[in-house]
């Protein structure tokens, strides 16, 4: 195992957990107890602690536990309370009342008169998201309310309580939209004195606060004293009493970390040692069965191959991928079954349904039926578009990133035993994403994780009318934009779902990609932490955790 400049991480390590040992005897005097420090690495770094930035899984779960939203998203999928006690919606379900909980401040902070956090009200719901709308800030997640919210009488205070937002349509999933990360409530007087330094001077509602970022080495989270949540018995939230974020880049570094109990989870699991921790069938091998938790949940992530499908492209003008037929005999061309056992040990499951992933609302495995692996089948189909056994089939090129590379070839060497030739190009993400955006990848791979828990979200991903991004395929069918106009008019439930599946139903048929798998959440926990819950949008919930 090669353990890149460890000594040096770990000397800084031990310097930051000192550190907090001495903020938290300074904040609870002696004799105070032993104090609960979780734990955590991000190796993909920290970007920004600015919720208007929220675009990425390491800045979205530490802008969780330093702010709130109105809604949020429960475990089982449900939008509950948060900021907001409740809400109305109007009989043209265009316009959302919230009235807003009376008890919550900001935290603490020197923006304030004497550095204590003031109440939080509505006319800080108003700016916090009126902020995100404004071309100024340059927010990555303006374009949730582009085309839905209106562009004058959008958002607006009511009162000191009561905060309304108007839509220019019916949007059903927007109460799901607005419990997103971007829509955090921060507090004006932090931005307007910081600024661009906002970014690391954050101030907002949330369970924890931040005492120190020294990027690259160690951001540290203190308990939020004044946090609004009570648990069930009226003890209040968040029991920890401070989280520790480490930046080890290298992932064995991390699982030496974890494996000396340095770090108290794992998220996902890195390529070069899941074999020596996982069976092929995803459980634990005996030698790691005493000393971790492997926790396993569905996540709303959907792998998969898209294919660029836009008939005035030159592209596609001269690739064999123009015909339906080829594109459905490389989804039939394939073990994922197979591929599944053998590069995830059995992690997630194999997308033989539709793109909507398993544990989301819509999502039925026998009303939605996909491809499984049938060569004869892709040989027939081959046949019907001229090319049989693979006769004048040009070679297709396969665009992806290093960590899917052997995905790629797996589902390459099977493809070409039916005659199709596949040319894996391995090249930089920030091309891949440049190329699908441009409309200049043919054949490509990608992933599609939700931003909120509807459907509709991985739908819009085909709806013409939108752009790339989302619409990375350019797919465009009449059918499937009516069936989608309708279902984002539809007030039940049983009905939305039935539109759902039928859009689904038509990706299949058409074949712009090829459903890889539908993901799960993978964890591996020490058996000191308890509370800790995973859920389907993979966000880090530390409110009930408690580390023994």
């Amino acid at each position: 195992m090669n353990i890149i400049d460890n000594p040096a991480k770990m000397m800084i390590k031990y310097m930051h957990g000192c550190l907090i040992l001495l903020w938290l005897s300074s904040c609870q005097g002696p004799g105070s107890g032993n104090h609960m420090v979780f734990h955590y690495n991000e190796s993909f770094g920290i970007a920004t602690l600015d919720p208007a930035f929220a675009k990425n899984q390491s800045v979205m779960w530490v802008i969780h536990q330093v702010y709130n939203t109105l809604v949020e998203t429960g475990p089982d999928l449900q939008i509950r309370p948060s900021l907001a006690r409740s809400w109305d919606i109007s009989a043209d379900r265009k316009q959302y009342i919230f009235h807003l909980r009376r008890d919550v401040f900001f935290q603490d902070n020197e923006v304030f008169p004497r550095g204590i956090g003031r109440r939080m009200n509505a006319y800080d719901v108003e700016y916090s998201l009126n902020r995100i709308r404004d071309p100024r800030t340059a927010s990555s997640g303006a374009w949730i309310f582009n085309g839905r919210v209106d562009s004058s009488e959008g958002f607006r205070a009511l009162d000191d309580s009561t905060f309304r937002v108007r839509l220019i349509k019916p949007f059903n999933p927007m109460l799901g939209l607005m419990s997103m990360e971007y829509c955090s409530v921060v507090a004006r007087e932090a931005v307007e004195k910081y600024g661009k330094d906002f970014r690391s001077h954050p101030c907002g509602t949330g369970p924890f606060r931040l005492k120190s970022w020294e990027e690259g080495q160690a951001l540290i989270l203190l308990r939020n004293a004044h946090y609004f949540e009570k648990d069930s018995l009226g003890a209040s939230l968040p029991y920890l009493d401070a989280v520790q974020i480490s930046f080890y880049d290298n992932k064995a570094t991390e699982f030496l970390a974890f494996q000396q109990g340095e770090l108290d989870f794992i998220n996902d699991i890195d390529p070069s040692f899941k074999d020596e921790v996982l069976t092929k069938t995803g459980h634990l091998k005996r030698p790691w069965q005493d000393r971790i938790v492997l926790s396993k949940h569905p996540y709303l992530n959907t792998e998969y191959l898209g294919i660029l499908v836009d008939t005035s492209s030159e592209l596609l003008r001269n690739s064999p991928l123009r015909y339906r037929q080829v594109r459905q005999a490389i989804n039939y061309g394939f073990d994922r079954m197979k591929m599944m056992t053998y590069l995830r040990n059995s992690i997630g499951l194999a997308a033989q349904n539709g793109f909507i992933p398993a544990g989301l609302p819509g999502f039925d495995s026998a009303l939605v039926k996909g491809y499984h692996y049938d060569p004869l089948k892709a040989r027939q189909l081959l046949a019907d578009a001229g090319f049989p056994d693979g006769k004048g089939l040009s070679p297709i090129k396969l665009l992806t990133i290093a960590i899917y590379a052997d995905f790629a070839g797996f589902i390459a060497k099977e493809l070409d035993e039916l005659g199709i030739k596949v040319e894996v190009d391995v090249v930089p993400k920030s091309l891949l994403l440049e190329e699908t955006a441009r409309s200049q990848a043919l054949f490509f791979r990608g992933s599609w994780i939700a931003d909120y828990p509807d459907a509709e979200n991985y739908l819009s991903v085909f709806y013409s009318k939108n752009p790339a991004p989302p619409n990375y395929t350019r797919y465009a069918n009449p059918v499937f934009d009516g069936l989608y106009e309708k279902a984002l008019q539809e007030n039940s439930d049983s009905l939305r779902y039935k539109l759902y599946q039928q859009m689904d139903r038509l990706i299949i048929a058409d074949a712009p990609v090829v459903p890889l798998w539908y993901d799960e959440v993978i964890r591996l926990v020490s058996p000191r932490v308890s509370g800790f819950e995973p859920n389907s949008l993979n966000l880090l919930e530390l409110r009930k955790v408690r580390i023994r």
